[in-house]
């Protein structure tokens, strides 16, 4: 399987669809394949990537934060799926959104609209939330998946609500601390030779490193509950272990067993899009994992390059880590996360 995947990126490589990618494969535990391939950064020169590269994970920002965040405060009594949004945030109540509730927004069955380029008007945090709840919504709520990043903002904001607590704060002392995460975290201060390379920006006039890609984090200052996260292969194999173990690092336990189970279950079975809460699950209409993972598989991709994904049927995981946009917004990524699932999966 290692020279069939590396052989697989080395072409995608060559054909300047990704610079490089760390890539970790683990069954039942047992990490069977990690390796680093290609390079950090091709322009203005060429760096190498290593496994201690640190990734803009952008939306898988939605899974590795914002979810265990919402699932904490559920295991603690203080949120419930069926909580209408208004609840905690009162300004929310208007322009038909007074229904949406927690589980709409972590399923995008909220309605909202998918994206906003709120960053062209310079707004704050703040300002940001603002234009999301006087916004109308895009489709009726519960209607259709709509992928939303407005209903994860407005998730962040949530957390922050009940807890009290800046969003960044709670999840690095909930999670990321007691997971022995120490590489992962917004705004990130490495060293400029850590980072995966992205896009080119116009307003620095330079290739991105540790600035993240996402031009409405970055006018929210960096933190934000759809994008902003930054980490390592190694960090993320951390987060995605205590998934698979039931919620348990270490002998502690960080989410309950339940938590986990209902956030892989099926909210839109009546759309070609199936959605968990937070997850992405294995799909009729297309699936990131590909054609083999089977239908308990679930996982999530972020805009840069970057995936996880589970198959419980046989304990399986994938963590693919890509800086793509270091090329631009070409899609070639799409067809590239399923070829590649395919050509692991294939093996069990």
């Amino acid at each position: 399987m290692r020279q069939q995947v590396l052989d697989f990126l080395n072409k995608e490589i060559e054909r300047e669809h990704i610079p490089g990618a760390v890539v970790q494969v683990a069954h039942e535990g047992e990490i069977l394949l990690e390796e680093a391939i290609g390079f950090r950064a091709v322009y203005p020169e060429k760096e190498p990537m290593e496994k201690n590269t640190v990734f803009d994970l952008a939306s898988l920002t939605k899974v590795v934060a914002t979810l265990p965040a919402i699932l904490k405060l559920l295991d603690d009594g203080d949120v419930h799926l069926d909580d209408e949004v208004h609840y905690f945030l009162p300004a929310f109540k208007q322009k038909g959104k007074e229904n949406i509730t927690v589980k709409h927004l972590l399923t995008h069955t909220s309605g909202l609209t998918s994206h906003q380029p709120f960053y062209e008007k310079k707004l704050s945090a703040e300002k940001v939330l603002n234009e999301i709840f006087t916004d109308e919504n895009e489709v009726p709520v519960g209607s259709k998946v709509v992928y939303s990043d407005l209903g994860f903002i407005t998730l962040y904001k949530i957390v922050e609500e009940v807890t009290e607590i800046e969003f960044s704060k709670f999840v690095s002392e909930e999670f990321f601390m007691s997971l022995e995460m120490t590489e992962t975290m917004f705004n990130p201060d490495f060293p400029e030779n850590r980072y995966a390379v992205t896009e080119f920006s116009e307003d620095i006039g330079d290739y991105k490193r540790g600035i993240v890609h996402d031009e409405n984090t970055h006018a929210m200052g960096g933190i934000s509950g759809h994008a902003g996260l930054f980490s390592t292969v190694e960090d993320l194999s951390k987060f995605a272990g205590m998934i698979e173990n039931g919620g348990s690092y270490k002998g502690k336990q960080l989410l309950s067993e339940r938590a986990l189970e209902i956030a892989r279950r099926n909210y839109t079975p009546w759309d070609s899009e199936h959605r968990g809460l937070g997850w992405h699950l294995k799909s009729p209409k297309f699936s990131p994992c590909g054609d083999y993972f089977s239908e308990l598989s679930y996982g999530h991709t972020g805009f840069t390059g970057t995936s996880i994904w589970f198959d419980p049927e046989i304990n399986l995981r994938v963590i693919l880590l890509t800086n793509r946009v270091h090329f631009g917004r070409k899609p070639h990524i799409i067809r590239l996360r399923p070829r590649l699932h395919n050509i692991i999966r294939s093996y069990f």
